[in-house]
């Protein structure tokens, strides 16, 4: 495996605090090399593989080279190229669906007032800030994701009002449905053609709605 550089992209890179020993780890990551017992025999290269995570190169759980990841490995395919492209936050995206998410678990909906005692909408940097690596990791768009809430929200009240009992009061705070990707099972089934204002079968993975 090849690995040609030139000095202007050799400059870059280091600008862009990667150096050469993590561009070569992404690109066998690429080419399908199997890296566990690389990483798992040598500290050094357990190392260089936690910063691919780190630096958000890799996803977390799967190896799978996300957007950055691929503007790097793109730019270094590029010899004229001179700079790597630096992605921009989806702020609008994100503000969208922080407006989306409940502020509390106390709500009204067709004129039915269910009262809550929790504040469920927090952390709004630290949402911000996974909101936008998960768009990095390229496996779902900001579209997706104000979707996915914006159906779940809807079918809690939906539901809620079908049992007179206040279902958005199960939602996790905002930070949690971020980390524990809760948002994946409604994706799922918007993609599968569930309607909005629906009720649909039981998420996969025993999700409430």
């Amino acid at each position: 495996m090849k690995l040609q550089i030139t000095p202007e992209q050799f400059e870059e890179i280091i600008k862009r605090s990667y150096n050469l020993d993590i561009v070569f780890l992404l690109r066998m990551i690429d080419e399908k090399y199997d890296i566990t017992q690389l990483y798992k025999n040598s500290m050094k290269l357990a190392a260089v593989y936690q910063s691919l995570i780190r630096k958000g190169l890799i996803s977390e759980t799967d190896d799978k080279i996300t957007v950055l990841g691929r503007d790097l490995l793109d730019f270094l395919e590029t010899k004229d190229s001179k700079k790597i492209i630096k992605r921009k936050p989806a702020t609008a995206d994100f503000e969208e669906w922080w407006k989306s998410y409940p502020g509390t678990d106390s709500f009204e909906y067709k004129g039915r007032v269910f009262r809550g005692t929790r504040a469920i909408r927090k952390g709004k940097d630290e949402c911000r800030l996974k909101f936008d690596k998960i768009l990095l990791e390229g496996e779902y768009t900001a579209s997706q994701l104000i979707s996915a809430l914006k159906y779940e929200v809807t079918q809690k009240k939906e539901t809620s009002v079908s049992t007179n009992s206040n279902r958005i009061t199960f939602m996790q705070n905002s930070v949690t449905y971020l980390n524990q990707r809760t948002f994946e099972p409604f994706i799922e089934l918007i993609n599968e053609g569930a309607i909005m204002l629906e009720a649909p079968n039981k998420p996969k993975g025993g999700t409430d709605i």
